[in-house]
């Protein structure tokens, strides 16, 4: 729990003018729990695997029996050392444990260990790109500043819906280290807010400190809302608890930010509270009020000593740690000349940009390649729900194929029939009695198969310009009007003698060399 005070906005925010809801300014704050990967809990040896029965990872240190004591997991510490290094954050030298005290029947101490005054991890930045509100025009670089991330213990859970008129209690997730990110309040929308949130996931999962399972609780986020006029002191927040899809904390904020303008409309003041957001009904409803740092009585945990993290334990982690996203995206705009937002949108996750990578080197062509992946490589994987390291179309396939259509060979019409029967591995249509069969396109280098396909579809573009030339005689001579409405200045003219061209040739023209030829016979 943090309480958010606003601070002058970075000169990128102060620069770009806040949306407007019904005349409000909308301000979110986000406070993220990222389970940490490691094998046991933060200050015991019990296991942290998903999906055990209740109680069997729950040891005495978890049960918070008289005579147990916590003992520190370095590998907690480590994973918010790489946090901190991956977002230009400051590692505090000496950080220190606290006690957050309250009362619940899944917290067997009866506190949780967290840090408060002086956590591991102070400062740092999230960039991430911000796609137009309107739908259409360039996306919009956006920053938010983070206050802090500090590690804590896990409670456990509370189980209501197998037991009547009792509540189960199982202590399996009691302990599971967590780091709990905070940022300043700096979003003004739902969509700013999920860009965020999916930029911080993919940073914690390339990085390795989380596996990001949304579902099994391993990133939860909890949004912290407000409304006020433009220009007003922050509103009173709600914090929106658990938001387990970036799906439901879109729909929890557009909801909230509504509801709270309709109780200021209303003439009602809003009251800090914690609430929970019901997806089948789309609405939120309040848990509890909200409490503030007082209420927890903080106090220095003395069975913990403080962290003290020497800077050569940072340069190891840092000499040990993978290529960060946003280093490797700013190498793919010097290396390869892609944008800013194409080279973010490549590495949006490690599997994508080595996707990227390999079909690149395997076509000499990194800006087509990315086109593709972004394109029809992500169109096929959205469809079906799939990850980018299973696709049935592998690198090597891809970069042949755009090899294809830069001699030549096919069109990118074309090629896109070659992509669809290849990521199929079957017919194109049951009707094309010519397609490749699944025996066939298994067989073969990987530019073999390209080219089995492009043959057995009779997809080849024609390279005779004396039958091409003779298709444009005859669309010419049959066409007299076209040609005269072209010579008259309209060139809506030519797309349709292109467009009778390729008709006549069946698909097989080069569209260059029929728009070419036709130039060439028209002036």
């Amino acid at each position: 729990m943090n309480t958010f005070v606003e601070k002058a906005p970075s000169a990128a925010r102060a620069a770009l003018p806040s949306p407007l809801v019904l005349g409000y300014e909308v301000v979110i704050g986000f406070e993220t729990h990222a389970q940490l990967s490691t094998q046991s809990k933060i200050f015991s040896r019990a296991a942290t695997a998903f999906g055990a029965e209740p109680n069997t990872q729950a040891c005495a240190v978890d049960l918070a029996l008289p005579g147990t004591l916590p003992v520190m997991n370095v590998g907690a510490v480590e994973r918010a050392i790489q946090f901190a290094l991956a977002i230009g954050a400051q590692v505090s030298p000496r950080s220190i444990f606290a006690r957050k005290n309250y009362f619940y029947p899944d917290l067997p101490k009866g506190y949780q260990i967290s840090q408060f005054e002086i956590p591991v991890v102070v400062g740092g930045e999230i960039e991430f790109f911000l796609a137009p509100s309107a739908g259409s025009g360039p996306s919009e670089k956006r920053s938010v500043r983070l206050v802090r991330a500090h590690l804590e213990e896990d409670a456990g859970k509370s189980l209501h819906e197998d037991f009547v008129g009792q509540t189960g209690i199982d202590l399996n997730r009691a302990g599971t280290p967590l780091l709990e990110i905070v940022t300043e309040p700096d979003m003004r929308s739902s969509a700013e807010a999920v860009a965020y949130a999916k930029e911080l996931h993919k940073i914690v999962t390339w990085i390795g400190i989380c596996d990001g399972n949304m579902q099994e609780g391993s990133f939860r986020c909890d949004a912290n809302v407000s409304v006020r006029k433009p220009g007003a002191p922050l509103g009173t927040r709600r914090e929106v608890k658990n938001l387990n899809s970036f799906k439901f904390m879109q729909q929890a904020i557009d909801f909230e930010v509504r509801w709270q303008i309709d109780q200021i409309e209303d003439g009602h003041a809003i009251e800090q509270a914690t609430v929970l957001f019901n997806p089948d009904s789309g609405e939120t409803r309040a848990m509890r009020s909200k409490e503030d740092a007082a209420d927890y009585r903080y106090f220095p945990d003395p069975d913990l000593p403080p962290l003290v993290i020497a800077d050569d334990w940072v340069q190891r982690v840092r000499s040990e740690m993978t290529e960060l996203p946003r280093v490797m995206a700013q190498r793919f705009v010097t290396d390869h000349g892609l944008s800013d937002y194409d080279a973010t949108a490549l590495t949006q996750s490690r599997a994508i940009a080595a996707y990227f990578e390999a079909t690149a080197k395997a076509c000499g062509q990194p800006k087509l390649a990315g086109n593709w992946i972004m394109g029809e490589v992500s169109r096929r994987l959205n469809q079906e729900g799939g990850a980018i390291e299973n696709a049935p179309v592998t690198p090597d396939s891809l970069g042949w194929l755009i090899n294809r259509i830069n001699d030549g060979t096919i069109s990118n019409n074309s090629a896109k029939v070659v992509f669809d029967s290849l990521w199929n591995k079957s017919d194109v249509a049951a009707s094309n009695l010519r397609a490749p069969s699944p025996t066939l396109l298994a067989t073969g280098t990987a530019g073999e198969r390209v080219d089995q396909v492009i043959e057995a579809l009779g997809l080849k573009q024609m390279n005779d310009s004396g039958e091409l030339e003779k298709i444009v005689d005859e669309v010419l001579a049959a066409n007299p009007k076209n040609i005269e409405q072209y010579k008259a200045g309209n060139s809506k003219a030519l797309n349709a003698l292109v467009g009778q061209i390729m008709k006549g040739s069946q698909g097989k023209a080069n569209p260059q060399q029929v728009n070419d030829l036709l130039r060439q016979k028209l002036d």
